[in-house]
């Protein structure tokens, strides 16, 4: 048997593990590469997934760095099933749909302006169709009822406490004659948070292949965390700023809302205030919450019960149109503002945070983990301005970095997972984390557990012989193209030369043409000097 490391290696998104075995070839997850441009290209290559000879997918949940790819595949020749639980299929029914639209109006963007340079137009990566046929081959299959989606290989979902309907999936895999257990945590929830359920115990394999998104830090306590919150949300209150919420559709907005609920019910925050979900897909999965309250924990379905919504506020409202968004930046006075996307990379939130960063009453509240590359990353990081939809944006408004409220389990919980194992020790892969998370979860399990832990790389494949060592090849040349800095560096210093030999004739054009040149080598300079300032 081999495993194939497509995504999710050294990295947080594009989640992929190919599969293959005497009988089979197929996925675990399917997720879109988030992040800088080099790690976004990866979307493109359908050539290491080979579609046309994938046999089918296994879905752990909804999220779009689990799933997002999933309709690039069948564009590009997949014709089998993908496997989910029920309400991943009702989410993935949105959210597909609403990542093919991005990408057909980025393609459509990007293609206006190549042709404004005589270049050629831009195809989206998938489009609405395609997404479309894409969930006409979800088969829903509810946890713990065991299903074959090809001979020799049994499935079954458990409850992965992450979001609603997400699932960590146990496989058997039948051999010559031999049995091979293999468990993948998808995104592994932590324990005690609102909405959904805590994670099922792990059950025995000889393979583990598991997330470590926080392995090197824990989250802050819930209670303090919904403290800070209300702290945010008094900071803009008092200056008459907006709290402007990068989240996640699907969960994090949900949480979100809970926590809105639960501090307005406390007398925490202002109950006059106006609270904003301004995401049409977060108002649809919201939707779907409602609709799906036996996953939920027993203390929302409680609430339920006695009459009381605890994704409901007084001074709620779901802003859907395009209108409506703009409204909300021309509305005076504070308010609370919860847009995707959560890493604030798309959609809607970028737009408010070109109309709030730059003021100091506002502030900015971050909820879940910011991948390397993003726009919210680099604002976490510290930065003094950042380009927001072509425009220099100063960081003015007051950053707040609220770690409790993540879906994923921290550190400790991680650990703390890993005790259930009770027969056997498995061999573990992390996957699903930066590498320096995974060096240090990766030393902790071998010192308290004593297991053999690897950290594959991107496009590893590795073979596994159950009691043996596994045997790893990777194409060196796809997974770390070498880059020729000397001859990059020279090439630039060259052209630097070139202008400067072309001095005279800048000197001997119209003042105005002069400013332009300028302005235009200013803002060269300025891209330099910010990677400088990130090296």
């Amino acid at each position: 048997m081999k495993v194939k490391f497509l995504g999710a290696a050294g990295t947080v998104t594009g989640s992929c593990h190919v599969v293959a075995t005497e009988t089979a070839r197929f996925a675990v997850d399917c997720g879109m590469h988030q992040g800088s441009d080099v790690i976004e290209r990866r979307n493109l290559d359908t050539s290491v997934y080979d579609p046309r000879r994938m046999d089918f997918f296994i879905v752990t949940h909804a999220h779009i760095d689990h799933s997002g790819l999933l309709p690039r595949m069948v564009k590009t020749g997949f014709a089998g099933k993908i496997y989910c639980t029920p309400p991943t299929r009702e989410l993935l029914g949105i959210m597909l749909e609403d990542s093919a639209h991005i990408q057909e109006m980025e393609a459509e963007w990007a293609s206006r302006k190549n042709k404004r340079h005589g270049g050629r137009a831009v195809e989206a990566l998938y489009t609405r169709a395609d997404a479309a046929a894409t969930v006409k081959r979800l088969v829903a299959v509810p946890y713990g009822e065991p299903f074959s989606p090809a001979p020799g290989i049994t499935a079954v979902y458990h409850d992965a406490g992450h979001i609603l309907g997400s699932a960590f999936v146990e496989l058997s895999v039948e051999e010559q004659g031999r049995r091979t257990r293999m468990l993948f945590s998808g995104d592994l929830g932590r324990p005690d948070q609102l909405l959904v359920n805590d994670p099922d115990s792990p059950v025995d394999s000889d393979y583990l292949f598991l997330e470590g998104t926080y392995g090197d830090r824990d989250h802050k306590d819930v209670e303090q965390s919904r403290d800070e919150l209300a702290q945010a949300v008094a900071y803009a209150h008092q200056g008459g700023g907006k709290v402007i919420i990068p989240a996640f559709a699907v969960e994090r907005t949900q949480e979100v809302l809970y926590c809105l609920h639960l501090l307005q019910k406390d007398g925490k925050i202002p109950a006059d205030m106006p609270v904003f979900v301004d995401s049409p897909l977060a108002i649809k999965a919201t939707e779907i919450f409602r609709r799906n309250p036996k996953y939920l924990d027993q203390e929302t379905q409680a609430a339920f019960d006695r009459g009381e919504n605890p994704l409901s506020l007084p001074g709620l409202r779901f802003t859907e149109s395009t209108d409506q968004s703009r409204e909300i930046n021309t509305l005076q006075g504070p308010a609370i503002v919860i847009a995707a996307s959560g890493m604030c990379n798309a959609g809607r939130i970028k737009h408010h945070l070109r109309h709030n960063l730059w003021r100091p009453e506002a502030c900015v509240v971050f909820v879940g983990f910011q991948a390397v590359g993003t726009p919210g990353r680099k604002i976490v990081d510290g930065a003094k301005t950042i380009r927001i939809l072509g425009e220099e944006v100063s960081v003015a408004a007051k950053v707040f970095t609220i770690g409790g409220f993540s879906s994923h389990a921290g550190q400790s919980q991680i650990l703390a997972w890993l005790t259930h194992f009770k027969v056997n020790h498995p061999q573990v892969f992390l996957v699903h984390g930066e590498q320096k998370a995974l060096t240090i979860l990766s030393g902790l399990i071998k010192e308290r557990y004593g297991l053999k832990v690897r950290i594959p790389q991107y496009l590893e494949e590795y073979t596994l012989t159950p009691g043996s060592e596994p045997s790893v090849a990777v194409d060196e040349a796809k997974a770390k193209p070498r880059i020729d800095w000397d001859a990059l560096l020279a090439e630039l210093g060259g052209r630097i030369e070139r202008m400067r030999s072309k001095t005279e004739a800048l000197a001997a054009r119209t003042p105005e043409e002069q400013a332009e040149w300028r302005q235009r080598l200013a803002a060269v300079d300025g891209d330099l000097l910010q990677l400088l300032s990130e090296m």
